[in-house]
């Protein structure tokens, strides 16, 4: 009897503990417990005290009632009994009756009351948070119901700016351990120059095995159309995809080749064939040049064989822009590449206005493509040009010509406002309020500051390199190395031109042939750079130019002008050749043509008038009365000729004669 009791204790308490149960809740539901557990333990005919207690009991299931003395807590003295029915047990007949058989394993489990409490204040709960949740949905839905159009626009341009943020690559691969620590040929700086470079090795040696190092976040890919002919085309699909329409139609990728073009940079090791490989969205820190290890930003190391820095250059600033506060600074930018690009075309669907500091190409560009762009899609988008020379482009181009261009950017839709500078910036609202030198205040939504570039040469401190006083960018020599087995090129190095002397060009030739002198010179090549780069320019599909060596408005000019056709276009030139890139097309003119009769030269420049019709034309630069420069106005696929005419190095008695060169009185 004792030992019963204790038992009936010992259950008492776990049961108290398995139900988590406090008293005096517990009650009822402990007087079912003993109740079930003293029906498996008693027998059918008596109490405890029975004398055939002490014979070894059979649990049979059975219906009769049992009863079974509890805990009483309402009276001290007196014991209640309850009346309980055992269930139904299968009992297997092949297990033989014990002398002291568990009752707790023949006893059904406990039941535990505050479970379904429980469940159901979690009901309660839930229903009280979803209404909360659908009273806060409601409340703001109310208020930015009741808010003017006006500042829904403005929210509305502040959420595109944040998802066009995010589409911006993370680095791939995500770890640095999965970028080899060893590569034959390594190329920091995924642009032009860089995969120029790439291709030139791999012409050279068909199994070498390239490495990429793109701070950018993506594949290679040609930055000129960024600025022009991807604005030209509303279709929103290509602009996700990041393809354009060139001028004559067709489509074409920003990119210089597809992803399945490349190699992940963890199979670039063990490929037989080699390949290239790019990692996206990783930054070298340092380059150890006698080492030949390069540190990334994280301390992983690269040893080289043989390295190139194409790490491009990065646009300027103003410095009542870069020192503005915080909240002034989230309305300006610049324009590089293709993040600010994604970033832009969010903001030119929504936005009124929007202001571009600077009168060069790209602001100039620019300025026509968004104008464009604002009467195909944002017809209440204003394009303001601000900038402190006279006329666009009047850097390059003679003042006539500069004058003459600032009446078509303006034809194009947009406000210039030429010969000003601003002197102060504030917030006010949602606008940037620009206070200009002749006291008259511009007032828009966006600013972008597009006042040039300067060579991206962060690394020269670290490692050791020289970078050009004068200049700017890494110094090199005339085989673009900058130490032993570290080359540069594109618009980070600093060359030295056997014609002009020292120079740093910032352009897409420049960036391919440089790049591709430098990818021969890895492999062994050893050449020397003697190449004329050139450039150009569209501001839309009916005005474009090229040019070559040193053109400076500064400089005498000799302009040669005729009059153009449909076929002096830029349009007409990419239907014919369906290539956007100017560069490519340099056709194979014969330089062999009889030579300018010798007469005197009369060096003029014509009259602004602003209203001539300069169709299409050449203009000569002139430095002691050598040539040094040349501009081809609208006249396409005679570049040949105009390098011929630069390395002749000559004076020439009439300009007009060598003008003739370039067929351009011909029909």
């Amino acid at each position: 009897m004792l030992r019963h009791r204790s038992l009936i204790s010992l259950l008492n308490n776990v049961h108290r503990q398995t139900c988590h149960l406090r008293p005096p809740s517990h009650n009822l539901v402990r007087t079912d417990f003993l109740c079930k557990f003293n029906r498996c333990y008693s027998k059918k005919s008596g109490g405890a005290n029975d004398e055939s207690s002490n014979k070894t009991p059979r649990i049979t299931p059975s219906a009769a009632t049992y009863k079974s003395p509890v805990d009483n807590r309402g009276s001290s003295s007196s014991t209640s009994y309850k009346e309980c029915h055992p269930g139904t047990q299968k009992v297997n007949s092949e297990i033989q009756s014990c002398n002291r058989p568990n009752p707790v394993s023949a006893c059904p489990p406990p039941d535990c009351a505050h479970e379904e409490s429980a469940a159901a204040q979690a009901r309660k709960n839930n229903k009280r948070l979803l209404a909360a949740i659908l009273l806060t949905a409601g409340t703001c839905y109310t208020i930015w119901k009741l808010q003017p159009e006006s500042n829904k626009e403005k929210i509305d341009v502040k959420t595109s700016r944040k998802s066009a943020a995010k589409s911006v690559p993370v680095k791939i691969p995500s770890t640095s351990s999965e970028i080899p620590a060893h590569v034959p040929y390594l190329l920091v700086g995924g642009g032009t120059a860089g995969f120029s470079a790439f291709r030139a090795i791999k012409s050279l040696d068909a199994k070498a095995k390239v490495l990429i190092l793109s701070e950018e976040g993506y594949l290679p890919y040609m930055r000129p159309p960024l600025s022009k002919e991807v604005w030209y085309d509303p279709d929103s699909e290509k602009k996700d995809e990041l393809t354009f329409k060139q001028w004559n139609g067709s489509e074409k990728s920003l990119f210089y080749e597809p992803e399945d073009f490349y190699i992940s940079p963890k199979e670039l090791d063990e490929n037989p064939n080699g390949g290239v490989a790019v990692a996206r969205g990783w930054r070298v820190e340092r380059i150890d040049p006698f080492k030949r290890i390069a540190y990334l930003e994280d301390g992983h190391e690269i040893k080289y064989e043989k390295c190139l820095l194409a790490t491009g250059a990065k646009p300027k600033s103003l410095n009542i822009f870069s020192k503005a506060p915080e909240a002034i600074q989230k309305h300006i930018t610049t324009f590089r590449g293709i993040p600010d690009y994604v970033e832009l075309n969010e903001i030119v669907k929504e936005t009124d206005s929007i202001a571009i500091i600077g009168g060069g190409f790209l602001g100039s560009e620019l300025a026509c493509a968004l104008s464009r762009r604002a009467s195909l899609e944002n017809p209440k988008l204003k394009v303001y040009q601000i900038f402190k020379e006279p006329g666009n482009m009047h850097k390059v181009l003679p003042e006539y010509l500069s004058l003459w261009t600032t009446n078509k950017v303006a034809k194009e839709g947009v406000h210039i406002i030429a010969g000003s500078e601003v002197q102060d910036v504030k917030l006010e609202g949602n606008e940037v309020s620009l206070m200009l030198n002749d006291g008259k205040k511009v007032s828009v939504n966006k600013v972008i500051v597009a006042v040039g570039v300067e060579p991206n040469t962060y690394l020269a401190e670290k490692s050791g390199l020289e970078v050009d006083p004068d200049c700017g960018g890494f110094l090199v020599n005339a085989e673009l190395e900058a130490r032993s087995h570290l080359y540069a090129a594109g618009d980070c190095s600093c060359f030295y031109d056997i014609k002009f002397g020292r120079r740093r060009v910032e352009h897409h030739d420049h960036a391919v042939i440089s790049g591709r002198l430098a990818g021969e010179n890895m492999v062994g090549a050893g050449k020397p750079y003697l190449h004329q780069s050139m450039f150009w320019s569209d501001l839309g599909p009916d005005i474009g130019f090229e040019a070559i060596g040193i053109v400076d408005s500064s400089l005498p000019t000799v302009a040669v002008f005729a009059k153009a056709s449909e076929k002096d276009s830029p349009k007409a030139i990419v239907a014919e050749s369906n290539d956007n890139i100017r560069s490519n097309l340099e056709a194979n003119v014969s330089t062999t043509s009889s030579s300018p009769s010798p007469v005197n030269t009369q060096k003029t420049s014509a009259e602004n008038t602003g209203t001539d019709d300069y169709g299409k034309g050449i203009i000569f630069y002139l430095r002691d009365e050598l040539v040094v420069g040349i501009v081809l106005w609208n006249v396409f696929r005679r570049m040949t000729v105009a390098r011929q005419v630069l390395k002749d190095d000559r004076k020439y008695d009439d300009l007009n004669e060598v003008a003739k060169l370039f067929h351009i009185f011909d029909e």
